[in-house]
């Protein structure tokens, strides 16, 4: 006799631990969107999640430098190798870019997408509080949220400008999400195995959990 359907097992999702990240918010959050969450720098852990979140606080460079010394970068590259979801948060944004510039002094990101991590172009830097997104037509990431969500930023550094296309027909090309404080900046991006918004999702009230639940679907 049936009991029922059978329940599906919680994604594993990975927040990894590399000394950079608001890691207690965003465990609380993936839990609240229904995932079965860890945090850890552990290797084979971050290696076998269903789904690896990067959080990232501070600066671009000692971000970089954490990162690497955790073997994240490492990481973070054969996971998307092999097709496994990624999804960095803030300056886990950030650092997926090929290079920031900070008070001057330029650091290598780890090259996923081209740009540069510049200052905000705007009369009022850091851009702290709430904002409106324009997410393109067939985002997965902002399914099921109105145009006039808002979503909570704190950062003083963004990319401007975004210049990776796909020219392979079996891909398909990112889809880019813009905010504007100043001058229009990339706030989120999906691109393959690979999703990353500059805004704290995990701090966005019921549009971020939306967001979080959104990601946690696709895993």
């Amino acid at each position: 006799m049936s009991n029922g359907p059978a329940r599906t097992a919680a994604k594993k999702v990975v927040v990894f631990d590399y000394g950079f990240g608001n890691v207690r918010s965003a465990e609380r959050a993936l839990a609240r969107a229904g995932a079965d969450v860890e945090i850890t720098r552990d290797f084979d852990k971050a290696m076998n999640a269903d789904g690896l979140l990067v959080p990232g606080v501070g600066a671009f460079a000692a971000c970089m430098q954490g990162l690497k010394e955790a073997r994240g970068d490492w990481i973070i590259d054969r996971r998307l190798a092999g097709g496994r979801p990624v999804m960095g948060i803030c300056v886990g944004m950030q650092i997926l870019f090929a290079r920031g510039i900070e008070h001057g002094v330029e650091a290598e990101g780890l090259e996923e997408w081209p740009g540069t991590v510049e200052p905000l172009q705007a009369d009022v830097v850091p851009h702290m509080g709430w904002n409106t997104v324009d997410a393109p037509a067939g985002s997965e990431l902002f399914a099921g949220l109105d145009a006039d969500a808002r979503f909570y930023f704190v950062h003083s550094y963004a990319v401007h400008d975004w210049t990776l296309e796909s020219h392979n027909p079996a891909l398909a090309a990112p889809r880019v999400t813009w905010s504007t404080h100043g001058k229009p900046f990339v706030a989120a991006v999906e691109n393959g195995a690979l999703w990353a918004t500059q805004f704290h999702p995990e701090k966005s009230g019921d549009a971020g959990a939306q967001l979080l639940t959104n990601w946690i679907g696709t895993l």
